[in-house]
């Protein structure tokens, strides 16, 4: 802290004040710290995929994720990526988990279209005890489009989690849009979480 004593001439009278003046030294300061976002020139190069949104606390969903996505991935730290298509990965996709530390659990339920409907609830179980376990988090859950296996399971989840079904329908019809399918939301609803319900979610629970 600097003192500086300053006078005004006032008629015959002398004024006097003083001011307190704050002296930074910047060397002191703490540096800003740089986050390893990817940078394109001077531009940041995010998109994310199809349908991406966050679900809960660490888990998010989409659509197939591409190699214009591996900048936007990276920034979420994941840790594990739930595929619920039975197509491989290519070569790229394989080797950006690899490099990101990133562990792959692939389910792969075959597209359907109805009437031919054939969803496999054990399938589905499975993958909500890999999305249950905090250890795989962040995580990311992908179908091809991110809206009738990405939306099955996800609308399994809130069912754990206590949502209502108007709530749990509303959710997967903004991502299925005209897309919708009645036997995805027949599914839901039939769905049993009794079995699943021993398993601990450290994660948000609040209902809707």
């Amino acid at each position: 802290m600097k003192i500086v004593h300053t006078s005004a001439a006032n008629g015959d009278d002398t004024i006097y004040k003083t001011i307190e003046v704050a002296v930074i030294d910047r060397r002191d300061l703490t540096p800003s710290p740089v986050f390893p976002f990817p940078v394109v020139g001077d531009e940041l190069n995010l998109i994310p995929p199809l349908n991406f949104a966050m679900v809960d606390n660490g888990i998010f969903r989409s659509g197939f994720p591409d190699s214009a996505n591996f900048s936007f991935l990276q920034t979420l730290g994941l840790r594990s990526i739930i595929c619920l298509c039975p197509e491989p990965y290519t070569e790229a996709t394989t080797e950006f988990l690899r490099d990101g530390g990133m562990r792959l659990y692939q389910f792969g339920i075959e597209s359907y279209k109805e009437p031919f409907v054939n969803i496999p609830q054990d399938t589905i179980r499975e993958a909500l005890q890999v999305v249950l376990d905090v250890k795989n988090h962040p995580i990311l859950i992908h179908c091809k489009r991110g809206k009738h296996r990405t939306g099955c399971l996800v609308g399994c989840l809130r069912k754990l989690q206590k949502w209502c079904l108007s709530s749990i329908f509303d959710e997967y019809q903004r991502f299925a849009v005209a897309k919708a399918r009645v036997s995805d939301q027949r599914f839901m609803e039939l769905f049993d979480v009794s079995t699943l319900k021993h398993l601990p979610m450290s994660f948000s629970c609040l209902k809707r």
